[in-house]
Formats: C-alpha cells, structure tokens, sequence
C-alpha cells in the first residue's frame, strides 16, 4: 500500500540536496532584487498601478486554480476600494470575491505579524462566510472534523491523488506547523515559503480553501522576503499557467520521502519565470503611461481612451488584430462609429496602419516600439 509523508516519522523534517538548490536559488533571489529595485525606482503612481495589477491576478488566479471564475473587473473594485488606490464610481462587489481579496490582501499587506490560529481561522471564515462551499454546508472558522480526500474523476470511478492525516491529528499538526512558521528564522524566506506551502497543503487542516490559505501564506511569506507591500509579480498567476504541473509535483511529493528537492526545484523555477513575466507586465505599464504623457494634450473621447486602455491591460491575451470590427465590440459602437474613431486616432498619431491588403489593421505607436495589440504566430499567417 502506497505511504503518504505523513505516515513517515518526522515527517516535518524536510530534506534536499544544497548543491542543486543553492545555485537555483541565488539566481531567484538576484532576479527579485532587480525587480524590486525597479519597481522602488518608479514613480508612486507606477508603483500603486502595477501592485493593483499584480494583486488582482493574485486573486482572480488563486480562484482559477480552484476551478471558480471571479470577474476581473469586480476583483478590481474591490481590491482599488479596500486600499483606496483608484478613485472609481462604487460597485457593489459579492461576498465571494471581497472575501478572497481580504485574505489576499491581509497577507501581503500585513506581511510581517505573525501567522495565528486566529487569523488562519479569520482567513477561512473570510473565503466561506456563507457556511457552505457550494451546496455543502462545511466547518467554517474551524479545524475539520472528518476524513479528507483528494479526489478526481466521475462517481463511482474516483481517483485518489491523496488522503490527507485524520482528523484528531490536525490540532497537534498544524500547532507544529504555525510554531515553525512564527519561530524558524535561519532558513531564507523564499525557500521557507516553498516548504510551507507544502507543509499546509499536506496537513489539509480545513474542509475546503486549502489550496486559496497556502498560497495566500506562500504570498505572505514571499513578501516578507522582499520586505515591502509592493506587489509586482503573482506567483498564483504562473501557477495557474502550469497548474497541470503543480499539481503533479505536490501528489508526487506527497507520496514521496522527506527529500523534497524535485519539488523545490519546480517551485523555484515557477517563481523565476512569475518574475520574469512581471518584467514583460512591467514594460507594457510604462510603455503605457508614457504614451499618455505624450498625447496628454490630445482631445480624445471615452471609446478612443477605453479602447487604447483595453488594449495594453490585455497585452499578451487573445485581443488578435485590432480592426473595424474589434474596436466596434470593444467599444460597444456601430462599425461606422469605430471606422471615424480609428481613423481621427491615426489622424492625431497615436495609431499606425498595418494594411494587410484584405483588412486593415491598427497597431498603437508605443513609445518603445512595442507591437499592441501583440499577435501570435498563427494569426500572422491568416
């Protein structure tokens, strides 16, 4: 029969291999450095853009991995009204989405506290205050009572990718955990947060939002480690882009030994490229604001302005050719009405044409020369 960690004695007493992780990590940790840096070296107004940004997919990806869709533009309210970031006109937000943002933003906003029962239990109570996932009704703001699985597949062809320590053990489980947590200050931050994460999710110490608190005490510890509430990269978000993969490390690590080096060999890479896609997330921020800087004196109307805006928040998303047509559906016009816009924004030089010799296509003049909307391959070739 196949041991879970958990069976094993000490199982807490994790182990990995220094010579593979230390390069691994000091090369992280560089990349870090030199991100925060540039963000500490950009004006207020960046720094608060690109921590809303960087937050809003911490929440919207933490809950994609789950397999629930917020809406971005509700995650944004609600983010921009609890930090007092965006002046925009009020929106009623569920209780759903506002209490994944409290959670998200407690934990990297008040980094440093200590994690507590307490707060863990504020923090569940926070994702289900309704008392029930879904139709379930489920312990809330309290340890489980009862056996947990993790299971996959239709009924009665089930299959268990993990079950997780009984129930009576969790109180002593999780004091030992949060006792590591508040307690270990030798281990580096970023490595601490990787093992927590795993540490957490192995325990499995509520009847649902395990996967949302492990990250959000992964995003807590991480921002410790930059020792600042500037957000400007998701690690939810990259996951969320290789969730297949995370998902296979953490069950093969859960069915493994104490040694953990595969799995914080996967992680670390995660986060390299979490910081790497903040990089590229980066430029289009101030590629876009630099554009307005230039054009700042130049009368456009609310379509022109929401549609130039949509454009760079999408960069890298499946926007394709920005024509008559797309501009019509984003700016929710007539074709006629999009055709005088587009052409009075090549008129002031804030669009240039593409003209393919079928369908014209419009492309921003970005001040670095970056090609918005941004095509792929396949596209180019229609």
């Amino acid at each position: 029969m196949e041991k879970y960690i958990h069976e094993r004695n000490n199982w807490t007493h994790f182990l990995w291999d220094s010579d593979k992780i230390s390069p691994v990590l000091a090369s992280v940790r560089h990349l870090q450095g030199r991100m925060l840096g540039k963000m500490e070296g950009l004006g207020f107004e960046f720094v608060e853009r690109s921590s809303l940004e960087s937050l809003i997919l911490d929440v919207v990806d933490t809950s994609r991995i789950e397999g629930e869709f917020l809406n971005p533009e509700l995650v944004r309210s609600s983010i921009a009204r609890k930090l007092g970031i965006e002046s925009a006109d009020f929106v009623i937000t569920p209780r759903n989405i506002d209490g994944i943002v409290d959670v998200v933003l407690d934990a990297t906003q008040n980094y440093s506290k200590p994690l507590t029962k307490k707060r863990l239990l504020g923090w569940h109570n926070s994702l289900f205050q309704t008392g029930y996932s879904g139709y379930q009704q489920i312990d809330v703001a309290r340890y489980r009572s009862g056996g947990m699985k993790v299971v996959s597949g239709n009924f009665g062809k089930e299959k268990i990718h993990f079950e997780a320590p009984a129930a009576n053990r969790v109180p002593g489980e999780m004091k030992q955990f949060l006792d590591w947590l508040n307690d270990e200050k030798s281990l580096d931050l970023v490595l601490k947060s990787i093992i927590a994460h795993l540490w957490f999710v192995t325990i499995h110490p509520f009847d649902d939002g395990n996967g949302r608190i492990a990250r959000a005490i992964l995003d807590m510890l991480l921002a410790r480690s930059d020792n600042s509430k500037i957000r400007f990269y998701s690690l939810s978000n990259q996951i969320f882009k290789e969730h297949k993969r995370y998902n296979d490390i953490i069950e093969k690590t859960q069915k493994g030994t104490q040694d953990i080096t595969s799995y914080l060999l996967w992680f670390l890479g995660c986060f390299e490229r979490a910081l790497l896609s903040s990089e590229q997330n980066l430029e289009i921020i101030l590629d876009k604001a630099r554009f307005w800087d230039e054009h700042q004196s130049k009368n456009v109307n609310d379509r022109q302005r929401a549609v130039i805006n949509y454009l760079y928040d999408n960069y890298g998303k499946e926007v394709g050719f920005l024509r008559t047509s797309t501009y019509a559906k984003i700016a929710k016009c007539s074709t006629d009405t999009a055709l005088r816009d587009l052409q009075n924004l090549v008129t002031k030089e804030m669009l240039g044409i593409e003209d393919s010799g079928k369908k014209t296509n419009y492309i921003i003049k970005s001040p670095k020369g970056i090609r918005i909307p941004k095509i792929s391959l396949s596209e180019k070739s229609n």
